[in-house]
């Protein structure tokens, strides 16, 4: 098979679909990789380091997308990008659907077979290609809302860890999965007063049990959230459903009820957002105010740290890509069920009822593309 890595388009994203390494290991499987110039130049790998392992470096995205069988990206194609797709080819890629109308619409009409990283599945019921992803966005969290906190970017002013004296930052997490754990983790190592929300009790016992009052615990319940909200110095959303929209667990009315100036992260913003004034921010222009609350709201966080992003994320995909090239999508995802559970668009179906759900769209059960 012919494996395609174009270079990122979206704003401020420096990450690559594949590392050397990974073409690497394509190659040593009788694949070819074909690789756009510069494409990881921006995760400290130039194109000799591609050359070197038998990859071919070509001029344009245009001829990636031409040549390519499949196409392994980081982000969701751009508009550009998806006008290039063709019937039969295959996209391996975040794609976060649910909130994104156009791009649905897009790769239905490409007629090309999209698996996203989102919602692969893993035997423990987790989400094996986000994780990295995750946990990363999470331990970035806290940082990026320490520096949206600081009065010269519109925030109240206030230390996270404070002083002697002088009390830490009130910080709120509201889920406590991958996300909302490494955001809590690291918040908490900065000196910040945490409190993580969650519905689910056994998650609450498990992170109370793993971190020994490291942060403290609250059950997610309305009025839980909105009494810690109102308190927060600073709100992290880490919650997700996988493959669909995010909840909109803060409204617009409850800002008036926060500290001026507090910080709102909102790590969902891939999927939406989890608060109902979230909207999709760049890294050159990362926050915004609304009712005098800072808002950042990033959606590829993880691309600030570009080079441990592709590392992080170029380990978990490594082993699905090679299924994908070896056996074909069809009978990789035959054969793995939790592969089959990234496939969101085929032939002109869309494949992932929670995305047909929030959009509208009609969708078919996975297995019947299959037969």
């Amino acid at each position: 098979m012919l494996i395609g890595c174009p270079k990122e388009i979206k704003p401020q994203e420096f990450r690559v679909g594949m590392t050397p390494m990974a073409a690497l290991e394509a190659i040593a499987h009788g694949h070819s990789v074909v690789v756009e110039t510069n494409a990881g130049v921006g995760s400290g790998f130039d194109d000799a380091q591609y050359l070197a392992v038998g990859a071919k470096i070509v001029d344009t995205a245009e001829e990636v997308f031409a040549t390519a069988d499949m196409i392994v990206k980081v982000k969701e194609p751009q508009s550009e990008e998806r006008a290039r797709l063709r019937e039969g080819q295959i996209l391996f890629t975040y794609l976060h659907l649910a909130p994104d109308p156009a791009q649905t619409n897009d790769l239905l009409a490409s007629g090309a077979t999209c698996i996203a990283y989102e919602t692969v599945t893993d035997r423990a019921g987790g989400l094996p290609l986000l994780a990295p992803m995750s946990e990363v966005a999470g331990r970035l969290a806290p940082q990026v809302g320490a520096w949206t906190l600081q009065k010269a970017n519109g925030g109240r002013g206030v230390l996270l860890g404070g002083v002697p004296g002088v009390g830490p930052a009130q910080v709120v997490v509201i889920g406590g999965g991958v996300v909302g754990t490494h955001a809590a983790k690291i918040a908490a190592g900065m000196g910040a007063d945490v409190t993580v929300l969650d519905r689910s009790l056994p998650r609450l016992r498990y992170l109370d049990d793993a971190f020994g009052g490291t942060f403290k615990t609250r059950f997610a319940s309305a009025g839980n959230t909105a009494e810690l909200v109102m308190a927060a110095d600073m709100v992290i959303g880490a919650v997700l459903i996988p493959g669909a929209a995010a909840p909109k667990l803060v409204k617009r009315a409850d800002l008036s009820h926060m500290k001026p100036g507090a910080a709102i992260v909102d790590v969902a913003i891939d999927q939406g957002g989890c608060f109902e004034t979230s909207k999709a921010t760049t890294h050159e222009d990362p926050i915004y105010e609304v009712d005098g609350i800072m808002h950042y709201c990033v959606a590829n966080m993880p691309g600030a740290v570009a080079r441990t992003s592709t590392l992080a994320l170029g380990n978990a995909t490594l082993p699905f890509l090679l299924s994908l090239a070896n056996k074909g999508w069809k009978k990789a995802c035959a054969d793995d069920a939790h592969l089959k559970n990234g496939l969101n668009v085929h032939a002109g179906k869309l494949t992932y009822a929670a995305v047909g759900e929030a959009l509208g769209l009609e969708s078919v059960d996975a297995d019947s593309v299959l037969a």
